[in-house]
């Protein structure tokens, strides 16, 4: 059956319903306003693909990338010998049992070298001013379940510069078995209200939080640790969309040869991304920096007194 419309110029325009049907398939508003398919199409069953909504989740990722790509970032791609702290963990893990957290250690590692020049986390506020913090929180991610789906979150893992790794461990720990607990309903309930908000009023937030330090702090930290590198295994570095003026990627680890001592002995490496707002560091600090970091994670810093 075929149709005629007759819109505002005088062309019409003839639509047939059935073949309509079969390549739109059902429609339906979601409850933002979107359009989303309620019935598979009869293409979707021909050539083999389902299309689904975007979930509204996803939405706080891109705002986050869409921030940091506003950033004057510069990204230095390492590698640290592991070696030593890894042997202390596994050491550790035959004694007692338990796996101590590596991204703890690093936390650790991260706060010590910071506390060496606290210009590396400093943030900008709404004046053009540095603002140097004490604490170094750092924002870490965890997966949570949100919409039926793992969902990324960041967690702000505060003061890792006066903490132990024994004490970083325990709150990893606590995050990862009780994610709901950490984070609280309210929190979880304002993101859900966040993502449905237009983009452009989305966007002021991204640009008005950042103006006050304080806020930033309280709300998303100082600095970012993301270890992509536990998805996968191998060598391998991530490059990162950051928000902060310090940002670490840790990557995978692998198996190569080093030179100890005169002698080649098969060494473990983390790949490493130090990522800078060079608005605020220059390389030369940043450098520094890398070398004051690596010295700690290949020495095993604090992990003598915990394992």
């Amino acid at each position: 059956m075929e149709t005629e419309f007759l819109p505002r110029n005088p062309v019409s325009i003839a639509v047939d319903h059935d073949n309509a049907r079969q390549f739109f398939g059902r429609l339906s508003l979601n409850r933002d306003g979107g359009v989303c398919h309620t019935g598979p199409m009869k293409k979707e069953r021909d050539e083999g693909f389902v299309v689904r909504p975007f979930p509204l989740s996803r939405r706080l990722v891109l705002d986050a990338m869409h921030a940091g790509s506003r950033k004057h970032m510069i990204h230095g791609l390492v590698e640290y010998d592991v070696t030593e702290p890894r042997r202390l963990l596994r050491e550790y893990k035959e004694r007692t049992g338990e796996s101590l957290s590596f991204t703890a250690f690093v936390l650790h590692c991260v706060g010590a070298a910071v506390t060496e020049d606290k210009m590396i986390h400093a943030c900008r506020d709404w004046r053009g001013r540095l603002v140097l913090f004490d604490d170094v929180d750092v924002n870490t991610i965890i997966e949570i379940e949100l919409e039926d789906r793992r969902f990324p979150l960041a967690y702000v893992v505060r003061a890792v510069n006066r903490r132990s790794v024994r004490d970083l461990h325990d709150e990893i720990r606590h995050v990862q078995q009780n994610p709901d607990r950490s984070h609280g309903e309210q929190t979880l309930s304002l993101m859900r209200w966040y993502a449905r908000l237009p983009g452009f009023v989305r966007g002021l937030v991204y640009r008005i939080l950042p103006l006050n330090p304080h806020w930033l702090k309280r709300i998303g930290g100082t600095a970012s640790v993301t270890a992509v590198g536990m998805f996968g295994e191998g060598g391998g570095w991530g490059i990162p969309i950051p928000l902060y003026t310090l940002n670490l990627t840790l990557g995978g680890i692998a198996t190569k040869p080093g030179i100890i001592d005169g002698r080649i002995e098969p060494r473990e490496y983390l790949s490493v991304t130090l990522s800078f707002d060079h608005d605020i560091v220059d390389g030369a600090p940043g450098a520094r920096f890398g070398g004051q970091l690596r010295g700690l994670i290949e020495g095993a810093d604090g992990l003598q007194e915990s394992a």
